[in-house]
C-alpha cells in the first residue's frame, strides 16, 4: 500500500468568509492547488458550503502574490530583507510616537485576521507603545451591534447560538440578506421551516432573494427599522404580552424606554405611517411575533450599517428582553456578522473604544489588563474610531499608520477622500499577501509579506461564539510570515522583547485564554480560561468549541435566559432610542437614496474571490438596481449605462431595472475596486456619516442623482495575460479560465482598436472590420488556440461573450471554429451555455432554462438533472424565478397509423 504524502493530507480547517464560520476539509493536490469540500462534523455547518466556499481550491494560487518585504526608495518599492524592513519600521514608529506622543501612532486592522495576529497587535499598541488607536474593517460591518450588546447586557453578548435557528418557530430577518450572505445558515432554516414549519419575515427595503418565498415580507422605508420595533414594543405593553415577571427580576429602565417608544410610534397606525408600511403589514407582524413564543430575529448590515445603527439593535433588544425571549431555545436576538473572525477581534480587544478580553476603558479594567501584561504603558483612554481615525490622519494629527489586511481606499466610506488621506502619512505600512489592490496603489512606505489563508495557522470565533482552527495545509511561499511574527518581531524592536518571546500561535492563544480567566469569578461573560493549559498537541488538534469555556464548567452556556446580566447591578436594560431621523436629506439636485451591500458569489473587495472564473461569472460587472418607476422618471433603460452621483464622488454602471428594488432607491454593490473597474469603486459615493455610539458609518441611504450614460460601442476582450486597456473607456476586469476577460463600453472611433491591438497581440491577427457598421472583431493564435481575442460592436451587437469565452477556454480550436470565430456566430456544438446562475457547479442560465422548456418545473427537477441548487441553495430563488418565466416546449403530437381519428 503506497503511504500519502503528509503535505497531501486533507486538513481541517475554517472557511475565511462570513461569520458563519463553516469547517471545511482542504486537500493539497501537489501543485499549488486544493480540493476543497464541507466538513461534515463541524456544527457550524455540517458539511455544506455556499459557493465561495466551495471555490476556495481556485483562489490559492501565487500570481499576485506579495512574497517579499519591500521598502519604497525614491518612490520605487523595493526588495530587501525581513530585518532592514522591520528595523525601518520600529524606528520611525519609535521617532514619532517620541516626538509626538503615542497617539499619532495608529494600526487598523481586519476581521480576516487570526485572533493570534489579533491579540499581538492590541496588546503591542494598547499595552506598550501607548495608544488606543487600534480600529477595524470590523467596526464597518458590526460595530453597532456590539454597541447596543454593550448598553443592554454590560458586555458585548450574543446569547443565542444556531441550534436556536433548528428549533425556532418564526424567524425575522432584518436587514439581512442571508440567503446570499449567510447562505449555509439560510439552508438551515429552510430545513427548520421545510421540517417544522417554522414561519419567516423580512424586513427591508429591498426585496431581496431572503424575501422570494417568505410568510410576510415588510419592505419598509429606509431608516425606519427603530419605528417598527419601537410600535412592536408598545404594541406588546397594550395587548397583555409582557413578561413581568422576567422584567421586573432581570432588567431596569423599561419605563422610560417604553414612553419613548410611545413618542416614536404608539399604535398600529403611527407605525404604518412611521415605516411607509400598510396598517394590515404591521398589524401581522404584531400579532406573529406576540403569538409566537419562539422567536429569534436576525440583524445584520442594514441595521448595523446606519447613522442610528445602534438604537435600531436596542430597539430589537428591547422587544426580546419585554417578553422575556432572550437566551432561550429558539428564541433570542441574533446578530449575524459578517467576517470570519470579527469575533474573535472583538474577544481581544480589536475595537479602539475595548481593551482586551472584553474589558472596557475604566480604571479598575486598565490596572487589570496592566497587571496582567506588566504594560509600562497602558493606553488609559479610547481610541480614534475608523472614521475619525482617517480624518485624524487628514489632518495631519495622526503621522503613522499600519493597515494590517484590509483595504480601506476601497471599502471606507468617502474613500476618494481616505486615499488622499493615505499620501499625508510620514509612516505608512501595509502588511498584505497581494501585490496590488487600491490600498496598496496608495503609497505604503513599507509593504510586508504575510501568510494567507491556507498558510497561517490560529483561530477563528463565529457569529455563536464558537471557536475554531484554522490550519495551514499549504507551504508559506517565499518570505511570507504570520502577522502575530511581524508584530513580535517588531515589538522586539521596540524594546518590549520579554513581553513578546512567542514561538508559536499556540503560546498567544494560552495567554489570551489566561487573561480572559484573570480576576473574572464569572463577572465577564468571556472567560475561555480551561483552554489556558492546553498543550501544543491539544492546540493542534482543538476540536470548535463554544464559549464561554471556565475552569470547571461546561462550555457554551447559554446567556440571560434567567438573568445574570454583565452590568453593574446585573439587571439588563432597556434603552430607550432617539426619534430616528437619517442625517442627510434627499432633494432636487439628490432625490434618490444610494444603498450599497454584497452580493452572492463576491466578498468584499473581490482580492480573493476575483480570483475565480466561477465567482465572476454570475453577476460580473458593477450594477446599480433602479425600481422601473425611477428608471422611467430618469430615463434609464434596464442593460443601458447610468452616471450615479452624490456630494462625494460618482459612478458610472450597468443598469438593472428591477420591481424588487424600492422606489427612491438605488442600490449598489461594493465589491469593485479601481484594480478591477474604471468606474465602479462605490465607497467613493457613500457619505461618512457615523453612529453616535458605534462609529459605524451609514452606508445605505446617501443622497444621489442617476442620469442615464450613453455609449455607441460595447465590446469586450479575452487574453492570457493582463491587458492595459486604452484610456477613457468604461471596462470591467474578470477572471476567465486561462487568462483574464474585458467587459468594456466606449465612445472612441473604432479607428484605435486594431493599432492598439497590434501592440498586444503582434502582427499575427485575424480581423474582421466593418467600421461602417460599427463592428470590429480580431483575434491572434498561438498553435490552435487562442491567444488574444476582441470583438467591438454597436450596442448589443459586439458577439457573443459567453460563446467565445467558451473557445478562448479550449485547447485547441478547429479550422471551422476559426471561421465562425469572426463571424460571430455560435456555430455547430458551440450554443452558449449564458451567464452562470450557479456558481458552485457551474451552471448557466441557457441550460437552466433549456432544462426547463424539456419539463423540469421544479427546482428539485433542475438539480436533479444538472445538480444546480443542490449544494448551498442561494441560486434556488432564481431557479424559482426562470422556472416561473420559462415556457415548456410543446409536446409534438404523432398521429399513429389505423388509430381512429
Amino acid at each position: 500500500m503506497t503511504a500519502i504524502d503528509p503535505k497531501l493530507r486533507t486538513t481541517k480547517t475554517t472557511c475565511p468568509y462570513c461569520g458563519v464560520g463553516c469547517g471545511v476539509l482542504a486537500t493539497p493536490d501537489g501543485k499549488g492547488g486544493a480540493a476543497i469540500a464541507g466538513d461534515p462534523d463541524h456544527p457550524a455547518n455540517f458539511g455544506r458550503l455556499c459557493s465561495k466556499g466551495s471555490a476556495l481550491g481556485e483562489t490559492v494560487g501565487l500570481e499576485g502574490r506579495l512574497l517579499y518585504p519591500m521598502i519604497r526608495c525614491k518612490g520605487v518599492l523595493e526588495r530587501v530583507a525581513w530585518s532592514d524592513a522591520l528595523d525601518h519600521v520600529a524606528h520611525r514608529m519609535q521617532h514619532i510616537a517620541a516626538r509626538d506622543g503615542a497617539d499619532a501612532v495608529a494600526f487598523y486592522l481586519s476581521g480576516q485576521l487570526l485572533t493570534e495576529d489579533y491579540y499581538v497587535a492590541n496588546k503591542l499598541m494598547k499595552g506598550f507603545v501607548g495608544t488606543a488607536n487600534v480600529d477595524t474593517n470590523s467596526r464597518l460591518c458590526m460595530s453597532s451591534s456590539v454597541a447596543g450588546h454593550r448598553r443592554a447586557f454590560g458586555a458585548d453578548t450574543v446569547p443565542g447560538c444556531y441550534e436556536d435557528l433548528d428549533q425556532a418557530d418564526l424567524l425575522v430577518f432584518v436587514g439581512s440578506n442571508a440567503a446570499w450572505c449567510h447562505p449555509v445558515l439560510f439552508q438551515r432554516m429552510l430545513k427548520n421551516r421545510q421540517e417544522r414549519g417554522a414561519r419567516m419575515i423580512v424586513i427591508d427595503p429591498r426585496r431581496t432573494d431572503t424575501a422570494s418565498d417568505v410568510d410576510l415580507f415588510l419592505g419598509l422605508k429606509p431608516g425606519t427599522d427603530t419605528a417598527l420595533f419601537s410600535g412592536l414594543f408598545v404594541h406588546f405593553a397594550d395587548s397583555g404580552a409582557l413578561d413581568q415577571a422576567y422584567i421586573a427580576s432581570n432588567t431596569s429602565g423599561f419605563d422610560d424606554a417604553l414612553v419613548r417608544a410611545r413618542n416614536i410610534a404608539g399604535s398600529v397606525t403611527a407605525t404604518a405611517l412611521a415605516t411607509g408600511l400598510s396598517e394590515q403589514d404591521v398589524a401581522t407582524f404584531f400579532k406573529m411575533f406576540r403569538d409566537t413564543p419562539r422567536v429569534v430575529t436576525l440583524y445584520s448590515q442594514g441595521v448595523n450599517q446606519s447613522a442610528q445603527g445602534t438604537d435600531k439593535v436596542n430597539a430589537i433588544l428591547n422587544c426580546h428582553l419585554a417578553t422575556g425571549r432572550i437566551g432561550k431555545p429558539g428564541a433570542s436576538p441574533f446578530s449575524l456578522t459578517g467576517q470570519p473572525n470579527a469575533m474573535g477581534g472583538r474577544e481581544v480587544g480589536g475595537l479602539a473604544n475595548q481593551l482586551a478580553a472584553h474589558m472596557n476603558f475604566t480604571p479598575p479594567d486598565i490596572d487589570r489588563v496592566r497587571r496582567f501584561w506588566k504594560a509600562p504603558r497602558i493606553a488609559t483612554h479610547e481610541g480614534l474610531k475608523a472614521v475619525q481615525l482617517f480624518e485624524a490622519i487628514n489632518r495631519g494629527e495622526v503621522k503613522a499608520l499600519w493597515v494590517m489586511g484590509t483595504n480601506p481606499a476601497v471599502s471606507l466610506p468617502d474613500a476618494d477622500f481616505v486615499r488622499e488621506a493615505l499620501k499625508k502619512l510620514e509612516l505608512f505600512v501595509v502588511s498584505e499577501n497581494v501585490l496590488s489592490n487600491d490600498t496598496v496603489e496608495a503609497g505604503p512606505h513599507v509593504l510586508l509579506p504575510a501568510l494567507a489563508w491556507g498558510e497561517k495557522s490560529g483561530t477563528v470565533t463565529n457569529s455563536e461564539r464558537r471557536i475554531s482552527r484554522q490550519r495551514s495545509f499549504l507551504p508559506a511561499p517565499g518570505e511570507a510570515r504570520p502577522d502575530w511574527w511581524i508584530l513580535s518581531e517588531t515589538a522586539k524592536r521596540l524594546g518590549f522583547g520579554d513581553s513578546f518571546d512567542y514561538k508559536s500561535a499556540a503560546d498567544i492563544f494560552r495567554e489570551h485564554a489566561a487573561l480572559s480567566a484573570f480576576e473574572n469569578d464569572g463577572s465577564r461573560d468571556f472567560d475561555i480560561g480551561a483552554l489556558t493549559s492546553l498543550s501544543n498537541e491539544a492546540f493542534d488538534a482543538l476540536k470548535p468549541v463554544q464559549w464561554p469555556v471556565r475552569e470547571g464548567g461546561a462550555p457554551g452556556e447559554r446567556f440571560f435566559a434567567s438573568g445574570g446580566f454583565f452590568t453593574n447591578d446585573g439587571k439588563g436594560r432597556f434603552v430607550a432610542p432617539e426619534v430616528p431621523a437619517l442625517r442627510s436629506e434627499t432633494g432636487a439636485s439628490r432625490p434618490l437614496r444610494l444603498n450599497t451591500g454584497r452580493i452572492r458569489d463576491q466578498w468584499h473587495t473581490m482580492t480573493r474571490t476575483g480570483l475565480s472564473q466561477r465567482l465572476g461569472a454570475h453577476l460580473p460587472e458593477p450594477f446599480v438596481e433602479v425600481h422601473p418607476d425611477d428608471a422611467g422618471k430618469f430615463g434609464i433603460a434596464h442593460d443601458g449605462y447610468a452616471r450615479i452621483t452624490t456630494d462625494y464622488g460618482q459612478c458610472i454602471l450597468k443598469v438593472v431595472v428591477s420591481d424588487r428594488q424600492q422606489r427612491g432607491t438605488l442600490f449598489v454593490p461594493i465589491h469593485w475596486s479601481a484594480m478591477n473597474a474604471s468606474h465602479g469603486r462605490v465607497g467613493a459615493l457613500v457619505q461618512s456619516f457615523t453612529d453616535p455610539f458605534s462609529g459605524q458609518p451609514e452606508s445605505k441611504a446617501t443622497p444621489a442623482a442617476i442620469a442615464p450614460y450613453e455609449y455607441v460601442f460595447r465590446g469586450f476582450a479575452l487574453s492570457r495575460k493582463q491587458l492595459d486597456l486604452p484610456p477613457n473607456l468604461l471596462w470591467t476586469r474578470v477572471t476567465v479560465n486561462g487568462g483574464f476577460g474585458y467587459l468594456f463600453a466606449d465612445n472612441a472611433d473604432l479607428s484605435r482598436w486594431p493599432a492598439w491591438l497590434e501592440g498586444v497581440a503582434g502582427e499575427d491577427v485575424a480581423e474582421y472590420r466593418d467600421f461602417g457598421g460599427g463592428v470590429y472583431r480580431a483575434a491572434s493564435f498561438a498553435g490552435d488556440r487562442i491567444e488574444t481575442c476582441l470583438f467591438v460592436g454597436p450596442a448589443h451587437d459586439a458577439g457573443d461573450w459567453e460563446v467565445v469565452k467558451s473557445l478562448f477556454v479550449a485547447d485547441q480550436v478547429t479550422d471551422d471554429q476559426r471561421g465562425m470565430l469572426l463571424s460571430g456566430k455560435s456555430g455547430e456544438g458551440a450554443a452558449a451555455t449564458g451567464p452562470i446562475v450557479c456558481a458552485c457547479f457551474g451552471v448557466g442560465r441557457g441550460t437552466i432554462c433549456d432544462t426547463i422548456a424539456s419539463g423540469a418545473r421544479t427546482t428539485a427537477e433542475i438539480g436533479a438533472t444538472l445538480k444546480a441548487g443542490t449544494n448551498c441553495g442561494s441560486c434556488i430563488p432564481e431557479l424559482k424565478r426562470l422556472i416561473a418565466t420559462t415556457e415548456v416546449a410543446p409536446v409534438k403530437q404523432v398521429k399513429i397509423a389505423g388509430a381512429a381519428g
